[in-house]
């Protein structure tokens, strides 16, 4: 498992190469068994595989979301505020095993922050997300996780280079 967290790295530009249905159930699947507070589960998914949906999504932010427009497929994460105080929390937790699950399969996937930014317009990324897929108002939407093949490499992390300065044990 280790070496799947060092090799995961945030992938924004992807081969025009579309992701297999099985790999993007697996991803989903893996996606179902994050764990969530008190195991109300406060989100859903929303698997995105339409060209023209991608190049609408791209558009959510001012900046950071143009690569979504070349993705081969994109998970939208949707938290529903009204079943827990912590949809935030869960659904970000959702988002990692999606990341990694994702690395798993062979694919580069990257996280687009949506939940309190702009579009250029400086209208509501989330309201915007909403608009595109029809997402009923009582949801937020957390971020989207754009995925594909990997159309660049990226060095591993490399464990003398990890901030290990940032750990405390016992107390700080």
């Amino acid at each position: 498992m280790l070496d799947i967290i060092k090799t995961r790295r945030s992938i924004r530009k992807f081969e025009d190469r579309e992701v297999e249905k099985d790999k993007l159930k697996a991803i989903l699947q893996g996606a179902l068994t994050a764990p969530s507070s008190r195991g109300k589960r406060p989100w859903n998914l929303i698997a995105v595989t339409e060209k023209e949906q991608f190049n609408q999504l791209s558009q959510c932010r001012e900046v950071g979301s143009s690569f979504l427009a070349d993705a081969s497929a994109c998970i939208v994460i949707v938290g529903d505020p009204t079943v827990t105080d912590i949809w935030i929390e869960d659904a970000s937790i959702i988002a990692t095993i999606l990341l990694l699950e994702a690395h798993g399969q062979g694919l580069g996937a990257c996280w687009c922050q949506v939940r309190n930014r702009e579009t250029k317009d400086g209208n509501s990324s989330s309201d915007f997300v909403k608009s595109v897929l029809g997402i009923p108002a009582q949801y937020s939407v957390e971020c989207i996780i754009g995925m594909g093949y990997p159309g660049e490499e990226k060095q591993p992390y490399d464990e003398d280079e990890l901030p290990y300065d940032k750990i405390r044990y016992g107390r700080w």
